[in-house]
Order: structure tokens, then C-alpha cells, then sequence
């Protein structure tokens, strides 16, 4: 046994290497509940981003419900996580000046989002986890398109736009079993985040926290989280009053809470059902450029068969956060913690830069048990296209945006 928990701490120490020297930029990454990811990992994600009442694995416990580390299938013994998600996004816009108008796609590459999830027993009732994932990001990239937004294209095409935000979390965990039936969970978020609004890139930290709690009974699990909101100040990343002069802008990662009840009535059938609320409208950032509050449908459902193979299908809803700003007047102001900045511009970095506007996504995937120790998974989601369109109170000016998605997730498992 002490020979097994060495090799886990070894192997444990290198997947960890690993996800920091390939996450240093996970770069301009499209998630889709507003600019968060709908689940960590191929399991989650493979079953519509469940996890809150009955995770799968130690990965997503982590995320999901820090209570979990005490419930899963990978308890009693230790389990190490390395899983990737292979991303596309399609972003287009469409701008239209004096009735003339340009579809310009923006630019934006195949990505890959590295994470790790660790969990251990310290006593019979007491279980230690970390994870490290990115979370949240997005960004379009439209330089170099010719996007003319005064009509003369003499002075240069200063609608050409690059956004870019990222988010990732590294994430110390302890559960503890009150009761056989009965746990809860505390994680501490040490949280990084990088911004771009086409002037510069801003790095920053702070830190956060995520409170959890599961309760089973019979074949039904209840599961209930909260994370605390958690904002970085970005200096010198955009002149929003004009005055030549680099502007910062505080980005808040916004609290949320959530709720989920799993049916399990034998080893082989597994259903999820998860409710979340993100506060979107209270969170600095997000509140400047008008975001509502958003709630987020997830459900999932797993059928494993005597052999090993799993099979998953899920779909995930949260209307788009992004409010519609119809008649706008271009020639006004809206301020930006403080800051005064023009409409047009304003509108055009909302509706263009910042398309947060996927809703509706299916996802399924497959995983095996190769021994008792290895499992392999694959999962795979889609985010149907969804657009978003305004136009200012003249007509002059109509900013529309589309966005559809693509993931591949992959992870692989370790038993100790």
C-alpha cells in the first residue's frame, strides 16, 4: 500500500508539470454558460456538464462539488486525472454602415485546454483533491479584416478588432464524511486571469473559494455548491474616455450556485440533473457591458455495461447573458467603472468583441476500463449556432454576430 501511495504522489507530480508548462496559454478559448465552461473533463462534459450531485471522477468532483471527493467511484483509494479538450469555435460577424454590409470571420484557431485532477485519502472520512483547469475565456480575432465603420477607408478600417480573455483555476480541496450518507467540501481558488481588448494583455490573481455539499438517500444523491465571486483588476488595457491614456478594467468571475439530484439505480445506469444560477448582472466587467444573470440547465445520462464500456449522452441550456440593445444611440455615453465611453464603440465591443452567445448544446461519449487501475474516455459536444444582432435608433449602424462550437474531450484515468 505505501509503494502504491508513492508512485501516486510521483505520477501525480509529473501530470502536474505537465498541465503548467502546457497551460501557460490556453489562449482564446470560446466557453459557452455565458464565458464559462459547461463541465471539467470528458466525463462531465460528455453528459451535458453534470457533476454536482454524482461526479464520475476526481477531476470533476473537483470542479463541480468539492463535497463529492468522498462519494465517487474512486473512493476508498487515490485517483490522478490528466484530461484535454480539443476546441473549435466559428465566429462571424456582420456589420452594416449606410446600408453597405461585410461578413468577416473572425480568425480564431483550433485550441487545446489542459487539466488535472488529484484525489487521496488523508484519513477514512477525510479525502484531499487539487485541480488545475482552465475555466472560462473568450475572444474573436478580426485584424487585419477591413472592417470600415466610418465609411472611409483613407483613415485606416478601425473596426478591426481582438479580444481576448482567460481564466484558469488552481484549486487545493478537503471533504470530509460527516455520515456515511452526509458530505462537504471547501476549495480554495487561486485564480488567474488574462484580458485583451486589442490594446495590450493584463495579467492578474486573486483569490476565491467553492463551498460544497452531498446527501444521499436510497438510490437518490443531492448535491449543493457556491463559489464566491472572484475579481481581477487589469491595469492599462483600454482607453475607454478617449483621454490617449490606457484605462483598467476590474473583470469579475461571478459567484454562482448550484444544485443537482442523481438517480443511480444499480452500478449500471446513471442520471443527472443540474441547475445553476451565475450572477452575471452584479459582477464587475460583466456589468459594464450589461450582462444579465444567467441560469444554466444540465442533464446527463450514463449506461455501463458488464464489460466496462460506458456510454454517455447529455444536453446543457443557459440563454445567452449578452442583452440586446436595440435603437442605441451611438452619439451617447455609457460608463465604464467610471470611465465615459462612446455608444458605437461601446456596442460594436459588446455585440462584435465579446459574443458570449452558445445556449444550446448536446454532448455523448464513450469510456472504457481497460483494468482496474487505467480507464480511458472520449467525449465529444456541439453548441448550436445562435446569433445576436442590434441596431443603433438611426438605422445607420446594424452589429450582428453568430457563433456555433465544437469540442473533442479526452481523459485518462488512474487508480491507485
Amino acid at each position: 500500500m505505501k509503494r502504491r501511495r508513492v508512485l501516486f504522489v510521483r505520477f501525480s507530480f509529473v501530470l502536474l508539470i505537465v498541465m503548467l508548462l502546457t497551460s501557460v496559454n490556453f489562449s482564446d478559448l470560446h466557453a459557452t454558460n455565458g464565458d464559462n465552461l459547461i463541465g471539467v473533463g470528458a466525463i462531465s462534459r460528455s453528459m451535458g456538464g453534470v457533476g454536482v450531485a454524482a461526479p464520475r471522477d476526481a477531476i470533476s468532483a473537483i470542479f463541480a462539488n468539492p463535497a463529492a471527493m468522498c462519494t465517487g467511484p474512486y473512493c476508498p483509494g487515490s485517483q490522478t486525472v490528466f484530461a484535454g479538450t480539443y476546441f473549435s469555435p466559428a465566429v462571424k460577424s456582420r456589420i452594416t454602415f449606410g446600408g453597405n454590409t461585410k461578413t468577416t470571420e473572425s480568425d480564431m484557431d483550433v485550441f487545446i485546454v489542459p487539466a488535472l485532477g488529484i484525489s487521496t485519502p488523508i484519513t477514512n472520512r477525510l479525502r484531499f483533491g487539487f485541480g488545475a483547469y482552465g475555466v472560462s475565456g473568450m475572444g474573436v480575432d478580426y485584424r487585419n479584416k477591413e472592417i470600415d465603420l466610418d465609411g472611409d477607408s483613407t483613415n485606416g478600417y478601425e473596426g478591426d478588432i481582438y479580444t481576448q480573455i482567460q481564466i484558469m483555476k488552481f484549486a487545493p480541496n478537503l471533504a470530509y464524511m460527516v455520515t456515511p450518507n452526509f458530505s462537504v467540501g471547501i476549495s480554495l481558488h487561486v485564480v488567474y486571469g488574462s484580458l485583451d481588448l486589442g490594446e495590450g494583455t493584463s495579467h492578474g490573481y486573486t483569490l476565491g473559494a467553492q463551498l460544497g455539499a452531498i446527501y444521499k438517500v436510497g438510490h437518490l444523491s443531492f448535491g449543493l455548491s457556491y463559489t464566491t465571486a472572484e475579481k481581477i483588476k487589469h491595469s492599462r488595457v483600454y482607453d475607454f474616455d478617449g483621454d490617449m491614456k490606457k484605462d483598467a478594467l476590474k473583470l469579475e468571475s461571478p459567484q454562482n450556485i448550484a444544485f443537482g439530484i442523481a438517480f443511480e439505480p444499480d452500478r449500471r445506469v446513471l442520471i443527472e440533473g443540474n441547475v445553476k444560477w451565475y450572477n452575471w448582472a452584479d459582477a464587475d466587467g460583466y456589468r459594464d457591458f450589461d450582462w444579465k444573470d444567467q441560469w444554466v440547465y444540465a442533464l446527463g445520462l450514463q449506461y455501463k455495461t458488464d464489460s466496462g464500456l460506458s456510454v454517455r449522452v447529455g444536453y446543457n441550456y443557459g440563454k445567452n447573458p449578452v442583452k440586446k440593445h436595440d435603437d442605441f444611440n451611438m452619439m451617447g455615453y455609457t460608463e465604464i467603472q467610471g470611465k465615459k465611453t462612446g455608444n458605437l464603440g461601446y456596442e460594436y465591443l459588446r455585440i462584435v468583441g465579446l459574443p458570449a452567445i452558445a445556449e444550446h448544446h448536446i454532448t455523448f461519449g464513450l469510456g472504457y476500463e481497460f483494468s482496474k487501475t487505467f480507464q480511458g474516455h472520449i467525449g465529444f459536444m456541439h453548441a448550436f449556432k445562435n446569433k445576436i444582432k442590434e441596431s443603433d435608433s438611426t438605422g445607420t449602424y446594424t452589429f450582428e454576430s453568430e457563433l456555433s462550437e465544437d469540442s473533442i474531450e479526452f481523459a485518462l484515468l488512474w487508480n491507485f
